[in-house]
């Protein structure tokens, strides 16, 4: 018996020593990944007149640490981050700088405003609404885009790229990353909202209809 149990507790201490083994090597992978991607898009960038500020990391290093968060995965192997662009042109490189952040905001809160969409589209049936019900839970979720965006707040950017446009103007891009599930409850506290104050769901309702599969 004290054999048995010996040979159990030295299996458990190899399949903890592989586990252990494997991140590395796949954060490995991931990394290469990233430095490959990130060499192409930042050679491309510099030909194209793009620079970072004064004191900033160089630019392929932003540019690959943006690449790795566009490449990190959850516990369940999907995409961790959503990440958008924003591009804005201004006589000064704070104005450009805010409006292109203000842009990059409202892409993701598109794509999280079509994330919730989705998931509602599958859940009103097991929320059994009337037809008038559903059209306006339909109608709250495809007009949320604004209201996404604020309740985001300031998204600090993973990087933010100048350029000379002409004599007086100054091209700014920034790329915006945010957390896929903190962006879906978000996007719930927002709906939620709406629904409460234009059908008064109850709880129940409201439950199914916010529930991820």
């Amino acid at each position: 018996m004290k054999k048995f149990i010996v040979i159990i507790v030295c299996c458990l201490m190899a399949s903890y020593a592989s586990s252990q083994q494997a991140s590395p090597g796949t954060n490995s992978t991931l990394a290469q990944k990233a430095s490959k991607e990130a060499t192409r898009e930042a050679k491309k960038m510099q030909k194209d007149g793009w620079t970072v500020a004064p004191g900033s990391v160089a630019l392929d290093r932003i540019v690959e640490n943006a690449w790795m968060k566009q490449l990190m995965a959850d516990d369940n192997g999907n995409p961790r981050y959503i990440y958008a662009d924003g591009n804005a042109v201004a006589e000064t490189k704070s104005a450009a700088e805010m409006q292109a952040i203000e842009l990059g905001k409202l892409q993701l809160a598109s794509m999280i405003q079509s994330n919730m969409n989705s998931l509602i589209s599958s859940n009103v049936g097991n929320a059994q609404l009337s037809t008038q019900e559903a059209a306006t839970v339909t109608e709250v979720v495809l007009s949320a885009k604004n209201q996404i965006a604020v309740e985001l707040g300031y998204v600090d950017p993973t990087f933010k790229l100048f350029r000379n446009i002409g004599k007086d103007k100054i091209e700014v891009q920034v790329r915006l990353f945010y957390d896929i599930k903190q962006s879906m409850e978000v996007a719930k506290k927002v709906i939620r909202n709406e629904l409460k104050t234009k059908l008064k769901l109850n709880e129940e309702k409201l439950e199914k209809l916010m529930m991820s599969s």
